[in-house]
């Protein structure tokens, strides 16, 4: 089966053989992609989109993310306008990852789309499974958070730092915890009348 077979296997959920060649080489073309998207912190934000744009499958207007950003594929992962992550993002995209516009990651966030089977000699063989996580817009990601396997975070929700989400979260709310949990609508009391300077 081919690269694209393989991919479009993976993103179907079903088991998939996470030792074959292909996808082996698939994993040592992101590392050195993200290598190489690392190495140019400082070049101009047009240099970086480039390369970013080659390594993930889609990156809007604006997305930026610190050194040191891994990824498992990077083909599997698209990004919105204004995309931002800080230093220490890791994904693991064999599920898919879709992340929409205006969306703030915290330092050292995970985001995990990818299992190895429970059965000790399956996992040992490379079988593996995926489920996509899918995050909304506007959403900000504190540090620290570890999203799981086939999670959807709604537009607008805040996830608090050091939280584990396993289940989906709401759009507009607040949610933290191990495992996170609700804790709030986001309301009109949450404003503070902000304005920024920069406009």
């Amino acid at each position: 089966m081919d690269l694209d077979a393989q991919r479009r296997h993976m993103l179907t959920g079903a088991m998939y053989d996470d030792l074959t060649p292909e996808l082996v080489a698939a994993r040592e073309q992101a590392v050195l992609a993200t290598d190489r998207y690392n190495a140019a912190f400082g070049r101009p934000a047009p240099e970086r989109l480039a390369l970013l744009r080659d390594l993930l499958a889609a990156a809007g207007d604006g997305a930026h993310l610190e050194p040191t950003f891994r990824c498992e594929f990077g083909f599997n992962i698209s990004v919105g306008r204004n995309f931002y992550a800080n230093f220490d993002c890791v994904m693991l995209d064999g599920g898919g990852i879709s992340i929409g516009d205006d969306v703030l990651l915290g330092p050292r966030v995970g985001i995990f789309t990818s299992n190895h089977a429970l059965d000790p000699a399956e996992r040992a063989a490379g079988a593996c499974y995926a489920r996509p996580v899918t995050i909304g817009s506007r959403v900000w990601v504190g540090g620290h958070v570890t999203i799981n396997p086939g999670v959807t975070i709604g537009d607008g929700a805040v996830i608090g730092s050091g939280s584990v989400v396993t289940r989906d979260v709401p759009a507009n709310t607040v949610a933290a915890g191990v495992p996170a949990r609700v804790l709030h609508p986001i309301t009109d009391a949450d404003r503070t009348g902000y304005t920024p300077t920069h406009l």
